[in-house]
Formats: C-alpha cells, structure tokens, sequence
C-alpha cells in the first residue's frame, strides 16, 4: 500500500475530508432550516384560519401581518376543492401564462411536502409550500464548494508539476553540461597522446581504430553538449542516417542478433539534428540488445506518409509487463540491475522538445517483444 501513499494521495484525502465535514454541516443547516421555514408556514395557515373565522380587528391585522412578512417561501393555497386560492413568492412576470406556471409548481411542492390544513369551520385550506431561495443556496453550496476545491487541486497539481518539470529540466541541462566539460579535459590529452604515437610510427591499425573511439567520444560529449539548447535542425536523409546506426550497432552486438532497417525508399528527407537523433535510436537499439540476451533480431521499420515520418524500432526479446509500460519514460526507472534509467527519459526529451515529434511504445508482449515508435513532422 505505501508505493501509493504519497503526496497527492494524502492532499486528496485531505480535499475529501473537507468536502465530507462541509457536506454533512450543510445538511444540518439546511434541515434546521427547512424546520423553521416549516413552523412559518404553519404560523401563515394559522393566520389565514384567523383571518376568515375572526372578527377581532387586533386579531386580523396581527394575521395580515403575518402573512404580508412572508417574502421569502413560495406557497399555493388550495380551497377544499382543490382549486388554487391564491399563491405567494412564485415568479410569473417573465411568462405568458402564469397560471400553468403556479400549476407546474404545485406539482413541485406536493412532491416535497405534505400540506399544512388551515380548518376554519365551515370549510379548509390547503397550504402547499417549497423551499425559499436561501434554503435552495445552502443545498448547492458544497457541491460549489467542492467544484472549487477539484479547480484548486488542479491547479496545484499542474503548478507543482510544472515545477517539477522545469527542475528536471534544469538537472538535466547542469548534468550534461558538466559531463561534456569533464570529457573535454581527457579528450584532447588523448587526442595529443595520439599524434605523439603517430609521429612516432606506432601500429598504424592500433592508432586508427584509437582514433575512432576518439572520435566516438567526441560525439558522445558533443550530443550532451547540446542538451539544454536548441539544437540547429537540418534536412537529412533519414534511411542514410539510420543505415550508419544500424551498421554501427551491428558491429558491437553479439553475433547471434540480427539488426536490419527496412524502408520502400532510398531517400526519406526529414528535419532533425544528427547527434540527438542518433543518440536515441542507439539507446533504443541498445534497449533491445539488452532485452534479447544475446540471440534474436530488431527490425528498424521506416514508414513514410505525407505529414509524417515513423521510426518503429521492434525486437523479439522478453517484452514488457503492462503495468510498466507507462513508466518507461519516467527518470529513475529501469528493470536493469545496473543502470541510471535516464536513457528512455533523455529520448523522449530530445523527440518531443527538440524534434517536436512524439516516442511512446506501440505494443509490447512478454516473451514475444517490444515495438517503439518515434514520430517525426514534416
């Protein structure tokens, strides 16, 4: 139960609280005052029985004053035939015909409450009565009540999370920026090492492919370098970018995985920036190798459409359980035993916040495999 228990899990538990306490405060209002609207009812029916039976001039004009402070609950008087006598506090001045509308309410209120018997005698009345505008106020009060209670969590939650978001974002830029500036230092200190081995006729093939790695490791401080800025966009041929990707990971992975890119055509132009984007493929592509435990294939698909360009990445490795496929992308989390869990989370900022395009996993089964896709604009 604890790796629900958090914050928003408490704060929500919190708002419930308040809305219940308010809730049942509010009826208890609400029902004291439906009570005393009840007993001033009442006091009316026993003033109109005044009125018709008395002859005591104190006696009436106390009744008629009862009766004329009545401003606030609607009432209909029936005669003992049924017939509506007169009705008070209804509003018929926006209608056309005020006599269906005293009618419509009648039906109302004996639905909500049983009349009130004014007997004078030589005949009766009828007292049918709703509730005032107040009462009706304090009913709805807590549902506006917990209308701005849901408002104000939302927008806690999105100020929190914004907050959040440009925190990591600030993390992120500080921890790239300061990895390539450590790679700097070593990088050209190697880089010299190898021109003094050149000069000094070394193993020609050891010193190229040294420089290779070199090279390799100047991209990888180059493409952090870049996180935190806008990188520069620039047309590219996709199938010939991913076809050094896929040749370049072919090589470093076990001989029993296939890597192989599929695409209907040779040139698929499309903007992006090479370092980054390569830099996602490879962690997409290292994913799966990591996935497959040494044997198996990842087919990388290229499907072209008028508005769009799709990069699926598919391996047939262990899959992903369900209820892990939405915190793939969440940094921290990864199912390997070593590992930061920034791979997948570092991908998806470069698609989405310099490529304007979207990543997200397209279908996963375990034992059968994983399907990413990247979605790239025109």
């Amino acid at each position: 139960m604890r790796q629900y228990l958090n914050w928003k899990t408490y704060l929500a538990i919190v708002a419930l609280f308040i809305v219940g306490a308010s809730l049942y405060y509010t009826s208890q209002l609400a029902g004291k005052l439906a009570t005393e609207e009840r007993k001033k009812v009442e006091e009316l029916a026993g003033a109109l029985k005044t009125l018709i039976k008395s002859n005591n001039l104190q006696e009436t004009a106390f009744a008629s004053n009862i009766i004329a402070q009545n401003t606030t609950i609607p009432l209909i008087i029936l005669d003992d035939k049924g017939h509506i006598a007169d009705s008070r506090n209804i509003d018929t001045l926006h209608t056309t015909n005020p006599h269906a509308v005293v009618k419509e309410k009648l039906e109302e209120f004996k639905k909500n409450h049983p009349p009130i018997v004014a007997d004078y005698g030589t005949g009766k009345n009828y007292v049918y009565y709703g509730e005032s505008y107040l009462l009706t106020q304090l009913r709805y009060f807590p549902y506006v009540q917990l209308a701005i209670i849901i408002v104000f969590l939302l927008v806690v939650l999105f100020a929190l999370s914004v907050a959040n978001r440009s925190l990591q974002n600030q993390v992120w830029v500080g921890l790239s920026k300061e990895t390539a500036h450590q790679l700097g230092t070593p990088l050209s200190s190697i880089e010299a090492w190898l021109e003094l081995l050149r000069e000094s006729d070394a193993n020609h093939d050891a010193v190229t492919e040294m420089q290779k790695d070199l090279d390799r490791l100047k991209l990888v401080a180059d493409r952090f370098s870049k996180v935190g800025s806008a990188p520069q966009l620039e047309e590219q041929n996709l199938v010939i970018r991913l076809e050094d990707i896929v040749a370049y990971m072919q090589r470093r992975s076990p001989s029993k995985v296939h890597i192989t890119l599929h695409s209907e055509q040779k040139e698929v132009p499309v903007n992006i920036s090479g370092p980054l984007f390569d830099w996602v493929m490879e962690n997409l592509i290292r994913n799966a190798l990591d996935a497959m435990g040494g044997t198996g294939k990842i087919d990388v698909t290229i499907i072209n459409t008028p508005q769009q360009v799709w990069v699926d990445v598919q391996d047939n490795g262990k899959g992903i359980p369900g209820y892990q496929v939405k915190k793939v992308f969440t940094p921290g989390f990864t199912t390997k035993k070593r590992g930061w869990g920034l791979g997948l989370s570092l991908s998806r900022r470069i698609v989405e916040k310099y490529h304007h395009g979207s990543i997200f996993v397209k279908h996963s089964e375990v034992g059968k495999g994983t399907t990413f896709r990247i979605i790239l604009r025109r």
